[in-house]
């Protein structure tokens, strides 16, 4: 494949600061994404080897999940050391040679930042149970003795994200906290050891030239751990659903108003670079709550998991674009948009789920219950990317989307590897589902992912929209995304937009800039299109002047 066009690539000096604005950001799970070394497990070479796919896309960075040491008990969310690569993914040098490459062609590098918890196998934890109560090692995390008669009890009735108890004891009597994995120990955000040692870990990894972070867990760094803890009794079982039930800033351990001095604090350091790094938080809060992670003398961007929750509806979709633009421009920050990640069922298949559905239910039912139309799930799909990229501010674009991929929902029970599923009994399947390695090739063992089998398996409908069967295919959802990324780096301008005043019932319809329209059909039945030239459709339009179901359409 030939190189990026040098016209196309976004400009990475610092004379455009305010790159991250509106731009296209493409998140790599690198474990799924290309396997280079043929061990089954996705790898820093893997990533450098197909960097010219996404220059060619037409991404202007790539933010890259974690890739540091660890056992996998959470997808590498539970990390042994945050200033290292772990040795199944390559090295540092690898690590450097792909910022080098990337940078070559014009994109900006991302990566996740871990700072919520450890993984119980980082030197701290492990001197931490080594050390004992009352040890200075223990400070760094959250150690605190049981109730009951001897202990018996957790110190709270904290709930784990994961399922269970956000407690596990120890062998020496006292617990620990861990709101996620029991193997990703919570640390503790009161201890100038950790502030520390973080800052160290940001300046490590900017100065190998990192161009910004992904902040995980964004909103649960600080805690209250004044003496006694609070029990959340009904508030509700993880708290992070429950933030409307309490005071703003009052939980217990999510969206506490003492974690905003942490990012001012970082702000700081991220000013010191030239251009400055940027930030996006993961928090999952309220708007006007998301606003304050935004403000430019803290992280700069949330996300923004409003929209991505939407259903497929004009008007609450109207609605949550509406006030994702208002809480953005309150913070100075501009919006964020995302339709799929690492995290939730993927969107071609989601957005054809009924209204009600239970995703979490669908996918233990192996995605039979109810049974989805992959041709109707892919041309909804289509119709809300072109939606997305058509809004002011950034996309990010989850690896695989782009050629169209459904969730794999009948992955064998033998073959999970997501925590999620063992911590709830097997009443919750994960988001193993959304991490199958890509399809590159229409043959192979991996459909090119790699020369094995890959640690995930893929089903044979991955030939169908492998790279190699869509790269050049007119109509297919690659180019579709190809053309999108390149007319929208031509179209964008300001990061506003203007809703149309008489569009009908189930269409959204705005104005981007003077050459700019984008309207969707969201309803069951035709609708007149507007007057205009077609620029870009979701689907072949056959000039009837009707706009189609499921449909979305950029005019000039």
């Amino acid at each position: 494949m030939a190189d990026v066009s040098p016209d196309l690539a976004p400009d990475l000096s610092s004379r455009n600061p305010d790159w991250w604005r509106q731009a296209v950001v493409y998140q790599v799970y690198p474990r799924s994404f290309a396997d280079a070394d043929g061990d089954g497990l996705g790898d820093l070479r893997g990533i450098t080897e197909r960097l010219n796919h996404l220059a060619t896309l037409g991404v202007d960075a790539l933010w890259l999940s974690p890739f540091y040491p660890s056992e996998l008990a959470d997808g590498g969310y539970d990390i042994a050391d945050h200033r290292d690569v772990d040795p199944r993914l390559g090295t540092l040098d690898d690590f450097d040679a792909l910022v080098a490459e990337a940078h070559r062609l014009g994109l900006k590098v991302v990566v996740d930042i871990v700072p919520n918890h450890t993984s119980h196998l980082h030197p701290w934890f492990q001197e931490a149970l080594r050390e004992g109560p009352g040890s200075a090692a223990r400070e760094r995390y959250v150690f605190r003795p049981g109730r009951g008669a001897h202990g018996e009890l957790p110190p709270t009735d904290w709930q784990s994200v994961f399922g269970g108890s956000a407690w596990r004891r120890t062998s020496d009597g006292e617990w620990y906290l861990h709101l996620f994995a029991p193997e990703q120990p919570d640390l503790n955000w009161d201890s100038e050891e950790v502030r520390a040692d973080f800052r160290t870990t940001l300046r490590f990894w900017s100065d190998r030239g990192v161009d910004g972070f992904r902040i995980d867990v964004a909103h649960g760094l600080a805690k209250d751990l004044a003496a006694p803890l609070r029990d959340i009794g009904g508030i509700g079982a993880t708290g992070e659903a429950s933030l409307l039930r309490v005071a703003p800033g009052s939980h217990p351990y999510w969206d506490r108003d003492e974690v905003h001095e942490i990012y001012r604090d970082w702000r700081t350091l991220f000013d010191t670079y030239s251009p400055p790094r940027t930030a996006v938080a993961e928090a999952w809060v309220p708007g006007a709550r998301r606003a304050r992670y935004a403000r430019p003398d803290e992280l700069g961007q949330a996300f923004n998991f409003e929209y991505l929750e939407a259903g497929w509806d004009a008007d609450d979709l109207r609605e949550v674009i509406s006030g994702s633009l208002a809480v953005a421009r309150s913070a100075g920050a501009s919006a964020t948009w995302v339709l799929s990640n690492h995290d939730v069922v993927r969107h071609t298949s989601r957005l054809r789920l009924p209204p009600g559905t239970d995703p979490r239910a669908w996918l233990l039912s192996g995605g039979t219950v109810p049974a989805l139309d992959p041709a109707a799930g892919l041309r909804r799909a289509r119709a809300a990317t072109l939606l997305m990229l058509a809004l002011p501010g950034s996309a990010y674009l989850y690896q695989g989307e782009e050629l169209g991929l459904p969730e794999v929902a009948d992955l064998p029970a033998e073959a999970l590897r997501d925590p999620i599923w063992e911590q709830t009994g097997h009443t919750r399947k994960g988001r193993d589902g959304c991490r199958v390695p890509l399809p590159w090739t229409t043959s192979g063992p991996s459909y090119g992912f790699g020369p094995g089998v890959g640690w995930l398996p893929q089903p044979p409908s991955f030939a169908s929209y492998a790279v190699a069967a869509q790269a050049g295919a007119e109509g297919s959802t690659l180019e579709l995304y190809r053309t999108a990324l390149r007319l929208r780096r031509k179209l964008v301008e300001t990061e506003t937009l203007t809703w149309s005043t008489d569009s009908p019932a189930d269409v959204l319809y705005f104005s981007r800039s003077p050459g700019w329209r984008c309207v969707t059909n969201l309803g069951g039945v035709p609708v007149p299109l507007p007057s205009g030239e077609v620029l870009l459709a979701s689907v072949p339009m056959d000039g009837s002047g009707v706009l189609p179901p499921d449909t979305t359409v950029w005019l000039a």
